[in-house]
């Protein structure tokens, strides 16, 4: 006599079918992921998720879309905009393997005193994976993917293209993208040819660049800006 607690043969071949199409699934979007950033190392990456969901929004908010961004090489970024970058967001960037364990620790340490999570200790890497690829929502499912993604970034490009993408790609303001933009937007000239402190000035920026935008006279942007030009010096670029 069949057991009154077994589940019939149907449905447990029926959900064997089920977990084997979500595995077979996430297997092709991890190789979705493998192929795409194996190509970003020869050829500039055209738009990132996060971008394309920033011009929908734009868009429906304005119907109109006012948007800069101009892919520039890396060696036509301001080697003080790279050092300033690395200082501000990830000073340990040339050494770690994409994820900085120790700043994760005191970030998720400062969170604990705070009843609103403002430390986030995400490297460039990081990032970049959120910026290309994911959504916004913060999840244990999209932690661990990010994770994942920014091993394979790791493994797949050099440092100095990660950078280069990442300076690319970053947002600084509204609808302005990358380090070229954003330099013409707030300093009318290219980004090769940005001071110390202009250079400083946008690093800080990166965390709250539409807010940061609102307010160019910002006593903190000032004064941040000011005690990360005295830093360039400590970066070690790739």
């Amino acid at each position: 006599m069949r057991s009154p607690f077994k589940a019939p043969k149907h449905i447990t071949s029926a959900f064997g079918r089920w977990l084997l199409l979500v595995a077979l699934g996430l297997a092709l979007l991890q190789l979705y992921f493998l192929v795409s950033i194996a190509v970003m190392a020869w050829l500039p990456t055209a738009s990132t998720t996060f971008e394309r969901s920033e011009a929908l929004r734009i868009w429906q908010h304005k119907h109109n879309l006012p948007w800069r961004q101009t892919w520039v090489d890396y060696s036509n970024i301001s080697d003080h905009l790279k050092r300033a970058v690395i200082v501000s967001e990830d000073d340990g960037f040339t050494y770690h393997d994409g994820v900085d364990w120790d700043a994760l620790e005191k970030a998720w340490l400062k969170n604990q005193q705070t009843p609103t999570k403002v430390v986030g200790g995400s490297t460039i890497t990081q990032q970049l994976a959120k910026n290309l690829f994911l959504s916004g929502e913060r999840t244990l499912l999209r932690k661990a993917q990010e994770f994942l993604l920014t091993h394979m970034l790791e493994g797949l490009l050099t440092k100095r293209r990660i950078l280069e993408i990442y300076l690319n790609h970053v947002e600084w303001g509204e609808g302005v993208f990358g380090a070229e933009a954003a330099s013409r937007h707030y300093f009318r000239k290219s980004a090769a040819q940005l001071t110390p402190y202009e250079a400083a000035r946008l690093a800080v920026m990166l965390p709250r660049p539409k807010y940061f935008e609102k307010l160019p006279n910002s006593t903190y942007l000032t004064q941040r800006a000011q005690v990360i030009a005295g830093r360039l010096g400590r970066a070690k670029l790739p």
